[in-house]
């Protein structure tokens, strides 16, 4: 299973962006990220804001889906 730093950084990968470029992008339509390596911080210290990461695959055209887990 992967963490969330790892899922967003795929997804990071598959638009083509650095999380530096997002955060950017993401402060200019007027959302609360933190600028420069910031963010990449808050993700390698597990602090970052579900808020944040929900903005962020948001923007890059992703959603994040929680469901119960099949117990077998």
């Amino acid at each position: 299973m992967l963490n969330i730093k790892e899922e967003v950084e795929i997804c990071l990968l598959r638009k083509g962006l650095s999380m530096r470029q997002t955060a950017k992008l993401l402060r200019e339509r007027g959302c609360d990220v933190p600028l420069g390596s910031g963010l990449s911080t808050q993700f390698r210290n597990k602090r970052v804001k579900f808020q944040t990461v929900s903005e962020i695959l948001d923007f890059l055209g992703y959603e994040l889906i929680i469901k119960e887990k099949d117990n077998h």
